[in-house]
C-alpha cells in the first residue's frame, strides 16, 4: 500500500488525559496510589505474585512498600508517561499497570511501556483487551507511530508484541545498562493505516462469539489477522 506523505493538513497528536478506557474484561483507570496502591502491590508481592515481573524493567523489584509507594506515586502524578491502573470490570480489582510513554505529539509519536501484568491476567483476554485498548487510545489521539521496545533476551515481550500485530524494525545494540547487563533493545511499531485491520481483528478475537461456555477461545487472534 503507498502512503500519501503529504502531510499539509495533518494536527499534531494530542496528549492523553484522565478518562476511563472501558473494556468488557478491564478498564485502564489513570494510576491513582491511594486508590489502587494496595492492589498493585499484592501483584508485585502478594501470594502467587510473578518474581520476573521486574528482570527487564528499569525499576524493581520492590521488597519494600514505602520505596513501592514513592516509585507510583512519581508514575501516578507524571505526564509522560502516562500511567493507567488495569481494572477487572467483574470485581474491581486492580491486576496490573502500564503506560503510554516517549510522547511526542509534534510528529504523532507514542510507545506503549512498563507493562505490568499480574499472573492472574497473564496470557489471558484481560491482557489482550488492556493492550487494544491502549493502542485504540492512541491512535485516536492523532498519533500516526505506535511502538513497543524491548531487549532481545525478554522473549515474553517479544511474543507479545509479535501476537498483537507489531512489527519488527530492528535492533539498537548496546542501548541500555539494565541492571548490570548490557541490553540490545528491539524495536517494534505499528502504524495508523495498519491499525484499522489490526484493530478488527483484535474486536473479533474479544468478541462474546468467540469464547466457549468455558471461557476457551474458538479462534486464535492470528486466524483473524490473517483475513486482513
Amino acid at each position: 500500500m503507498e502512503i500519501s506523505k503529504d502531510l499539509r493538513h495533518w494536527q499534531p497528536a494530542r496528549f492523553p488525559d484522565s478518562r476511563t478506557l472501558e473494556g468488557r474484561f478491564v478498564r485502564l483507570e489513570k494510576l491513582d496510589c491511594s486508590r489502587h496502591g494496595d492492589d498493585l502491590w499484592r501483584v508485585v508481592q502478594g501470594p502467587g505474585s510473578d518474581p520476573k515481573l521486574f528482570d527487564y524493567m528499569l525499576c524493581g523489584p520492590f521488597l519494600d512498600r514505602t520505596e513501592f509507594d514513592s516509585w507510583l506515586t512519581e508514575r501516578a502524578t507524571g505526564t509522560d508517561p502516562w500511567a493507567y491502573a488495569v481494572v477487572d470490570q467483574k470485581t474491581g480489582v486492580v491486576h496490573g499497570s502500564l503506560t503510554l510513554r516517549s510522547l511526542v505529539p509534534a510528529h504523532g509519536r507514542a510507545e506503549i511501556g512498563s507493562v505490568i501484568f499480574g499472573s492472574g491476567m497473564q496470557r489471558t483476554p484481560k491482557s489482550t483487551e488492556t493492550l487494544y485498548l491502549l493502542a485504540r487510545e492512541a491512535f485516536a489521539l492523532g498519533n500516526r507511530r505506535l511502538e513497543w521496545l524491548c531487549g532481545t533476551e525478554n522473549a515474553r515481550s517479544r511474543r507479545a508484541a509479535q501476537r498483537f500485530g507489531f512489527r519488527l524494525e530492528g535492533i539498537h545494540r548496546q542501548r541500555l545498562i539494565l541492571k548490570d547487563k548490557s541490553i540490545d533493545d528491539m524495536f517494534y511499531a505499528m502504524m495508523d493505516h495498519e491499525w484499522p485491520a489490526l484493530q478488527r481483528a483484535l474486536e473479533a478475537w474479544l468478541a462474546v462469539e468467540n469464547f466457549d461456555e468455558t471461557g476457551r477461545q474458538k479462534r486464535t487472534l492470528e486466524e483473524f489477522q490473517s483475513l486482513g
